[in-house]
């Protein structure tokens, strides 16, 4: 380890802070990992405390370091990646936060969406942001907060106060509230950024109601912003790396040439493509967002959302019991030669892209005396496999490109029955890479390429590597299988629809 040199990622998620060194061959040396507590204070509503996230994330650094007895002087840079979205305040003086973190699944400000999309502004904020109006975005979420803590208006006003997202919200305490910056991707998903000028919209500002003292300076996703302060680690160590989560990767699986798409395969799913130098406006109900900048050079994605991926395993194991562990679900499914007729559609938490309805329902159809729970674990499986083949179908139309194969990430991606009947349903190749820790390795490359610890992307082409292709099964009946899951759609939809 004496001469050796490494970069580390910083990956907070939703429910976990990890923290991952990497060599210089793109190989992990080390993982810590720490939950936190999610906080659900009425229904629809999800926050964290951003005390919480910053001390795991702190702590798994610090745990990190000192399993791999690699010593803080050893390494290059620090990479961060995040759950995007999510919004913290915190005062400018004291660092303390004056309202719980508000997560990208809280819905409590979907009303107030609703009444900007009925004062006409849907199609300006599309084209200056590439989102759609929805809670899912920070703006929203920013409002709330200085309408309904005592006095945070007037303290924003008069700059007090600083906005951010999580990766924002770390940097500032990494660097003992000497900086207050974000990057372009994560900027790209608070609702008040112009992905065509790359800059602050004021137009959005003025429609949200938020003051832009409060907002953090946007740099490239891939520079030196700062240094760590020696109140919080031993050495000074460069931050120069930042990307929201789906956007590392994107990064990480090297999908950095137009029309390279990733899936990952987590608790939902999350379906980028790279659209290359131009943003491409979506007509099915996608989003355009910054997939990375590096140097002057921006690169946008295509992005459709699935709320229901691997959750819906966990589901036939918690509620349904049908499994005791989400790795005997594909065992189960193999078991039987097909769905016996049945399909399940996992609305759960309405359906994302490209139908976006948030009151279709979970729906199971086809039921006959033959079917059992074998047949429910495999269209379970199979619904993820379909409702990635929909948003695949809706990126070909908005991009004008066909799609040759698709790289995959996620823990989902180590059910082989999932991915080889991923392939046979999108008629494409699926590839599974060695190293599926894509997120945080994305924001590692990111970080390195800034200090020169790898010369170009070229340099870090050549380490990705497949762990596993699929190739689509000629045999299967694809035409049948799609049309049946689109009339399953359907009846969910009616349900819906039909109140």
């Amino acid at each position: 380890m004496e001469n050796k040199e490494f970069i580390v990622a910083l990956d907070q998620g939703t429910t976990s802070s990890r923290a991952i060194i990497f060599n210089k061959s793109g190989e992990i040396e080390c993982v810590a990992q720490k939950e936190f507590k999610q906080h659900y204070p009425q229904s629809g509503w999800v926050e964290h405390d951003p005390q919480d996230i910053w001390s795991t994330q702190i702590s798994v650094l610090a745990e990190a370091l000192s399993k791999s007895k690699i010593n803080s002087s050893k390494i290059k840079a620090i990479g961060i990646t995040n759950q995007r979205e999510t919004t913290v305040i915190w005062d400018r003086k004291t660092g303390a936060p004056i309202y719980n973190a508000i997560v990208w699944q809280d819905r409590r400000t979907a009303d107030y969406c609703r009444k900007i999309a009925e004062q006409g502004h849907s199609a300006l904020i599309q084209e200056k942001t590439g989102l759609l109006i929805d809670a899912y975005f920070s703006a929203s979420k920013i409002n709330w907060i200085l309408d309904n803590v005592k006095g945070a208006r007037k303290k924003a006003e008069n700059g007090e106060l600083a906005f951010g997202t999580i990766d924002s919200w770390l940097i500032w305490n990494l660097t003992n509230g000497q900086t207050h910056v974000t990057d372009v991707t994560n900027a790209s998903r608070t609702m008040i950024y112009n992905i065509q000028k790359m800059e602050w919209d004021q137009e959005l500002l003025t429609i949200f109601d938020i003051p832009k003292s409060l907002l953090p300076e946007v740099k490239s996703s891939s520079e030196v912003y700062a240094e760590t302060s020696l109140d919080i680690l031993s050495n000074n160590i460069p931050i120069a790396g930042i990307a929201g989560d789906q956007q590392a990767a994107l990064f990480g699986q090297m999908c950095t040439s137009k029309g390279m798409v990733k899936n990952t395969y987590g608790t939902g799913c999350f379906m980028l493509m790279n659209i290359g130098q131009k943003p491409v406006f979506s007509t099915n109900k996608l989003v355009t967002t910054v997939a990375w900048q590096i140097g002057k050079e921006t690169t946008y994605a295509l992005e459709g959302s699935i709320f229901i991926g691997g959750a819906i395993v966990q589901w036939l194991r918690d509620e349904l019991g049908i499994i005791k562990s989400s790795s005997d679900v594909e065992k189960l499914a193999r078991s039987v030669a097909d769905t016996n007729g049945v399909y399940l559609v996992p609305a759960f938490a309405g359906l994302g892209a490209p139908i976006w309805n948030p009151d279709a329902r979970g729906t199971l159809v086809g039921l006959s005396r033959g079917a059992n729970s074998a047949h429910i674990a495999r269209a379970a499986l199979e619904s993820i496999a379909f409702q990635t083949l929909d948003i695949l179908k809706a990126m070909e139309s908005d991009a004008k490109l066909s799609i040759k194969e698709l790289r995959v990430d996620g823990g989902a991606t180590q059910n082989n029955f999932l991915m080889q009947f991923q392939s046979d349903i999108l008629g494409s190749t699926t590839i599974r890479p060695q190293i599926t820790e894509t997120t945080a390795l994305g924001a590692a490359y990111l970080a390195g390429l800034a200090v020169g610890f790898w010369k170009d992307i070229e340099e870090i082409s050549k380490q990705w590597k497949e762990d596993k292709t699929f190739r689509p099964d000629k045999q299967v009946d694809t035409k049948t299988l799609i049309h049946e899951w689109h009339r399953a759609v359907k009846t969910a939809l009616f349900w819906a629809e039909n109140k």
